[in-house]
């Protein structure tokens, strides 16, 4: 087993939100303490409903967010108060692709420019070096020579999250956070995108974060898979448990609305009720507001993320689901 890449360890990030002249602050809690680590060459997938805190964690282990309580390693190097001479390592060792690729590149900028721009700022190489290094990286995500004096607006969707990904990786990265890198494509594009990250990690031997509501394409891309409800983890394991039996009453629903992607057929669960605010969550289980099994223990007794068959479950009940599964 190798070292991880990332490590986290109860990662919390509280906002502090105004309220008026003389109120105290409302406290916000968009992450409520998560902890995961990825391995070279695997990708953990964060699932679940806008706003249960996706992106918030992505921007914490990309550095771009100082978290508010937790631990986070990279490489093995505190990444929340690093020594002074690796913060500016830490910050090459992780990249991010963002979800849209039309707003994501400079329009003002050539293809080499936009590419060149991390090597100019983050190494000494000389121009002809940094020019060979971009087309070695053009050739690797399937973009031809001739594209490296185009601007960004003369390419297709999928060709300039081609380029964002190659942007990405201009530093050689141990950790790439791809925030919904997809989800603005067209499908029949999705495949080759996705299928362009497999090679890459498999070549590369980078660890991926992927975010994504889409669970499709999760399928066909991670290794371990993260679910997470008004910031709070409540399944974690590998991907093929959760698919085949999902314990959580939330990962039950999200896999019964994305028909035939098990190949197992599901009753349709429809969540009713509306996310809660996370200015005011549920006393004791985040998703008791909208669960069909509810019971009055699971309004007073928040579950802690526990060991069964193969995975982390946070759920009263949940042996009473792997047994109806098993049956």
């Amino acid at each position: 087993m190798s070292a991880p890449v990332v490590e986290a360890k109860n990662l919390k990030q509280i906002y502090k939100i105004k309220r008026g002249l003389f109120k105290e602050p409302a406290q916000l809690q968009a992450v409520g303490g998560i902890t995961f680590s990825i391995e070279p060459g695997k990708t953990l997938a964060v699932v679940g409903e806008s706003g249960c805190g996706k992106s918030t964690l992505a921007r914490m282990v990309t550095l771009i967010e100082k978290p508010t309580e937790g631990q986070l390693s990279l490489d093995g190097i505190d990444a929340v108060n690093p020594p002074s001479n690796y913060a500016k390592e830490l910050r090459r060792m992780v990249q991010l692709v963002f979800q849209n690729p039309y707003g994501s590149l400079n329009p003002r900028k050539k293809v080499g420019t936009i590419l060149e721009e991390p090597l100019v700022i983050n190494t000494s190489l000389s121009s002809a070096e940094r020019k060979e290094r971009v087309r070695a990286m053009m050739a690797k995500v399937g973009l031809r020579p001739e594209h490296y004096n185009r601007y960004p607006h003369m390419f297709s969707g999928g060709q300039r999250q081609r380029i964002a990904i190659a942007r990405a990786l201009m530093l050689s990265p141990k950790l790439v956070v791809a925030d919904e890198p997809v989800s603005a494509l067209d499908v029949s594009i999705q495949a080759q995108v996705l299928n362009l990250l497999a090679d890459l990690q498999q070549e590369m031997g980078l660890a991926y974060l992927f975010i994504s509501h889409d669970l499709g394409v999760v399928r066909h891309i991670a290794h371990d898979v993260l679910v997470m409800y008004l910031g709070h983890a409540v399944e974690h394991g590998p991907k093929e448990k959760i698919y085949a039996r999902p314990l959580h009453p939330y990962t039950q629903a999200l896999l019964s609305s994305t028909p035939g992607i098990t190949g197992v057929k599901r009753k349709r669960i429809v969540l009713k009720g509306e996310l809660p605010s996370p200015l005011n969550p549920p006393k004791g289980c985040v998703f008791s507001t909208r669960c069909p099994y509810v019971t009055d223990r699971c309004k007073v007794e928040r579950p802690q993320l526990r060991e069964l068959d193969g995975r982390q479950v946070a759920c009263h009940y949940a042996e009473n689901f792997l047994k109806e599964q098993a049956a």
